[in-house]
């Protein structure tokens, strides 16, 4: 429903999208004492019900290969254990549930480079909480696991978990609500540009906007964003199910675990959760939320019961699957103006990264918005401008 007054009204900022990455760059606009402009942010379904946000499985790690995703994370955990000093309103703040029982990076002959490689970087970059196993180690560690075929692994032992990503959410909307941010659901149907500016966004029920700046904020649908303001992203949605199975002999996993073909595993109460990527042959652009329940028989149980015998024997408990906004340039994410529009806003590409880069990215997408510069974190790198030049900035460990 549109609020009263909103119609044809101006706005500084408005914003394309209003999930995680949305609503984490409104909260920071309006938290910021610099800017007194006004913000709208325009979300299709207020429910979120079907929104990568909400059916993300929500986890936060340092262990990545790209210097500028491990100081996004470590601002994101500081962010996380501190909510309350950022989203209380009228004395509460948002119950995330962190679970902070660390990562498990599994190695063999093929990936034992590269991930003492990333390794390396994260130690470089002041990350202490993080050490290498032998498979020897593993084993006095987790007798449970079957480490035949490992040569070594990297495991988080602080500051790596899970939380809940709809408390988040809801956490960075209600604090932007109360700073004066203006939420509508509305679906954006066209982009009017001027001089080589956005200058009014159009939605398929309350009209236009005029605006000074847009941020395109639209997950798996950025691409489409894009393309109304004359610009290509390599964005694409890729679907991802995640099981959720008990085992009916006890394993006492604490870490996430990730086998060096990317398949992951974590507890989830009193049972297990897990997932894998398929092949990019078998991986189309798709945006329905069908669950393939092949792929778990034919694909991810085996490698379960491999690497971890006890999970011979399980039995399925539920399923859901929900959508990665794959950058296919370099799996890193998008920020920023692209040349030939500076006041269209790219927050995007985040290829299953989104939620807890969300504090961070936010912060960043503001403050370029505000002061036209970072002033937190330097993420220069991650310009959507670089793909025009050609230069990547690759993430190896897509999850």
């Amino acid at each position: 429903m549109l609020k009263e007054g909103l119609m044809n009204k101006r706005y500084d900022v408005v914003i394309i999208g209003g999930a995680i990455m949305g609503s984490s760059v409104a909260f920071w606009l309006a938290n910021n004492p610099d800017f007194d402009g006004s913000v709208l942010v325009i979300e299709k379904d207020s429910t979120y019900q079907d929104s990568s946000t909400a059916r993300s499985n929500c986890c936060i790690r340092q262990q990545f290969s790209t210097p500028e995703n491990i100081k996004i994370s470590q601002f994101g955990i500081d962010f996380v254990k501190n909510i309350g000093n950022y989203l209380t309103v009228e004395g509460e703040s948002p119950d995330l549930s962190f679970v902070e029982s660390g990562y498990l990076f599994l190695a063999n002959s093929a990936v034992e480079t590269s991930l003492k490689e990333a390794f390396e970087t994260q130690k470089q970059l002041g990350v202490k909480d993080v050490i290498w196993q032998s498979p020897d180690e593993l084993k006095t560690r987790f007798s449970w696991l079957n480490t035949q075929n490992i040569t070594g692994a990297t495991l988080g032992i602080h500051n790596e978990g899970w939380f809940d990503p709809y408390s988040l959410l809801q956490g960075f909307k209600r604090k932007a609500r109360s700073l004066g941010v203006d939420y509508i659901q509305d679906e954006v149907i066209g982009l009017k540009k001027h001089n080589g500016s956005v200058v009014q966004v159009i939605t398929k029920l309350a009209g236009s906007f005029n605006c000074k700046s847009v941020v395109n904020a639209a997950g798996p649908r950025a691409r489409s964003i894009a393309n109304m303001a004359g610009l290509e992203l390599p964005v694409y949605s890729r679907k991802r199910s995640v099981f959720v199975f008990k085992s009916q002999k006890p394993v006492d996993m604490q870490p996430l675990i990730i086998d060096p073909d990317g398949m992951y595993v974590r507890r989830e109460g009193d049972t297990f959760i897990c997932g894998q990527q398929p092949d990019e042959d078998n991986d189309p652009e798709c945006f329905d939320l069908d669950v393939d329940y092949s792929f778990f028989e034919e694909h991810i149980w085996p490698k379960l019961a491999d690497l971890i015998p006890s999970f011979e024997a399980i039995k399925m408990i539920s399923a859901w699957a929900g959508h990665y906004e794959m950058n296919m340039f370099d799996h890193n994410a998008l920020l920023g103006p692209m040349t030939g529009i500076d006041n269209f806003y790219c927050c995007n590409g985040f290829s299953g990264h989104g939620l807890q880069q969300s504090p961070a990215v936010g912060k960043a997408i503001s403050e370029l918005i505000i002061y036209g510069n970072y002033r937190t974190l330097d993420l220069s790198r991650l310009s959507a401008n670089r793909l025009k030049s050609g230069k990547k900035v690759q993430e190896i460990y897509v999850v």
